[in-house]
C-alpha cells in the first residue's frame, strides 16, 4: 500500500515538531495494518468513505483508493482538533 499526502498535509507537518512529526507518521504507517490500527472513526456528511484518525489533539483526515491493483492511502489533511472540520 502507498501513501500520498496532499499540499494542506505536508504543509501542517512542515510547521511542527520533530516528536510530532514522528508520532502522526507512526499513527499513520499502522493504518497499512489489515485490520489498521487507531482510534479510527467514519466522517458522516461524505460520500467518498472518508475516515478521522486520532493522534491525540491532532487528526488525520483520509481514505483509501485502488488505482488498478494498487491501493493508495490519501491523506486528505492533517489539524489540530479544533481547526481540522472547519
Amino acid at each position: 500500500m502507498q501513501t500520498r499526502y496532499s499540499k494542506d498535509s505536508i504543509k501542517f507537518l512542515e510547521k511542527q515538531s520533530k516528536d510530532v512529526v514522528n508520532r502522526i507518521r507512526d499513527a499513520i504507517s499502522k493504518l497499512k495494518l489489515s485490520p489498521p490500527e487507531g482510534d479510527i472513526s467514519v466522517l458522516k456528511g461524505y460520500t467518498d468513505g472518508r475516515k478521522r484518525l486520532r493522534v491525540g489533539i491532532f487528526r488525520v483526515i483520509y481514505r483509501t483508493v485502488r488505482e488498478g491493483h494498487v491501493e493508495i492511502l490519501m491523506i486528505i489533511d492533517i489539524g489540530s482538533r479544533g481547526d481540522i472540520y472547519k
